[in-house]
């Protein structure tokens, strides 16, 4: 028996609804009337009224604003009509599949296919200055969602809503969306160092050096920052190395926000979620524990990956020894001993890095590893500790070997020595060769 295709309208038919309809006005309540007449000699008319209670629909508050709450909300129904008007004045391009074809090249696996994760495959574009007036060229990343992969409408919808609505330099910046038919995609520049997780990690590649790393780690804070500093705090609840994307000067910023979620209104605390999400070894226990998110559960994913550029090495790994598969575990009572700070540094970079810098690091990274979430830095805390190490200058120079005086003329004259018995040598064997292809004093011949 086939089974029956899987669409986006049967999933979100809220979705679908045609161009220029009218959203339904929001009904709470609804009235149903029944008369009876008796005739007698007198006529008396009864009226008995039922009230029927119909489930809230909700709509978007504003044309201008939808939040990430509503869309966690069940009930919630919005056009693409509603979409579009919510980025007025964010400058989204708004893509047809047929310009994206253009853009990457008909999707060409061969020669634009970058990587694929839980959203879907992503594609290297270009878009030509001819494709649409006022969009300057630039070479952009494609991402198209898959609809049997791990993440779904609602992630692709929320990384939209949060990356359409906020800007900052430390946030990678979207530049438009595709939703035609059942295509979902995302449209984003182009990050040329890919992401923190391949550079730091990648086989054979080149170690990052100390400022690199500060530079990047302080960077993925002031964007975390901003986004827990926001009118309506955002929590990222995936933050990870594989999430901070490059550019070729090595500036962070943030990326992937399907996991996104509004921090807690007005008094509350936390944000409670039926679902744990996020990836293993970057996820605050608490949270784990009890479902209870809050942006100090962000803080602790970022002590996470401070750790990883501290020590070079993944936060989770089972090929290294068993009490290092969890690095947090293995590393935290190594952080707060100044004494064992050499046990747990990169050792590719060879003491290359700033002492006193690596010392506060490895305080601020044990802070926001806490088991008790009160105790953790905020993120705005976090940049005001980072920011000086980029001045320190005390990172030792490479070790270089200056000869002494003395040394250098003797050695001079020892390379001249060489170089004339070398010319001589040759001077002899040119010689002897001129000889024995004359047929003189060659062997077998007497004077």
């Amino acid at each position: 028996m086939a089974s029956k295709k899987i669409t986006w309208e049967s999933i979100f038919p809220s979705c679908f609804k045609p161009k220029g309809s009218q959203s339904k006005p929001k009904l709470i309540t609804k009235s149903k009337t029944k008369t009876k007449t008796k005739t007698t000699t007198k006529t008396k008319t009864t009226t008995k009224t039922k009230t029927k209670t119909v489930p809230q629909r909700v709509v978007p508050s504003s044309p201008q604003r939808i939040s990430i709450s509503d869309i966690s909300n069940p009930n919630f129904e919005f056009s693409f009509n509603d979409l579009s008007t919510s980025f007025v004045g964010s400058n989204l391009q708004v893509f047809t599949v047929d310009e994206l074809r253009i853009i990457s090249n008909n999707f060409s696996y061969t020669s634009n296919f970058i990587g694929e994760g839980g959203f879907g495959a992503v594609y290297k574009g270009f878009i030509d200055e001819k494709l649409r007036p006022g969009l300057k060229a630039q070479s952009v990343a494609i991402k198209v969602l898959d609809l049997e992969g791990s993440q779904g409408h609602n992630e692709w919808l929320a990384e939209l809503i949060f990356l359409g609505q906020l800007r900052h330099t430390h946030l990678v910046k979207l530049i438009g969306y595709c939703c035609e038919n059942e295509q979902r995609v995302l449209v984003y520049e182009y990050m040329s160092r890919g992401n923190l997780d391949n550079q730091l990690f990648r086989r054979c590649s080149v170690a990052l050096p100390w400022l690199t790393r500060m530079k990047i780690a302080l960077g993925a804070a002031k964007g975390l920052a901003f986004l827990h500093g926001a009118n309506k705090p955002v929590i990222l609840r995936d933050f990870k190395a594989a999430n901070i994307l490059l550019d070729s000067n090595f500036k962070a910023k943030l990326s992937d926000f399907g996991f996104a979620r509004d921090g807690p209104d007005g008094d509350k605390s936390h944000v409670t979620t039926e679902h744990i999400l996020g990836t293993k070894g970057y996820v605050a226990p608490e949270y784990v524990m009890t479902g209870h998110l809050t942006t100090m559960s962000d803080v602790y994913s970022f002590g996470v990956v401070l750790l990883e550029l501290l020590t070079g090495k993944r936060c989770m790994d089972k090929i290294r020894p068993r009490r290092e598969h969890c690095l947090v575990e293995w590393a935290r009572p190594l952080l707060k001993d100044p004494r064992k700070m050499d046990t747990i540094m990169d050792s590719r970079l060879e003491g290359q890095y700033s002492v006193q810098g690596a010392k506060i690091t490895t305080m601020l990274a044990y802070q926001c590893l806490s088991h008790n979430p009160k105790s953790r830095p905020t993120m705005s805390s976090v940049v005001k500790t980072l920011e000086p190490l980029m001045e320190m200058n005390d990172i030792p120079s490479h070790f270089v070997y200056v000869v002494p005086k003395g040394e250098k003329k003797e050695y001079a004259n020892q390379v001249k020595e060489r170089k004339m018995n070398k010319d001589n040598n040759r001077v002899r064997h040119n010689a002897l060769h001129s000889r024995l292809s004359n047929g003189v004093d060659s062997p077998g011949f007497g004077r």
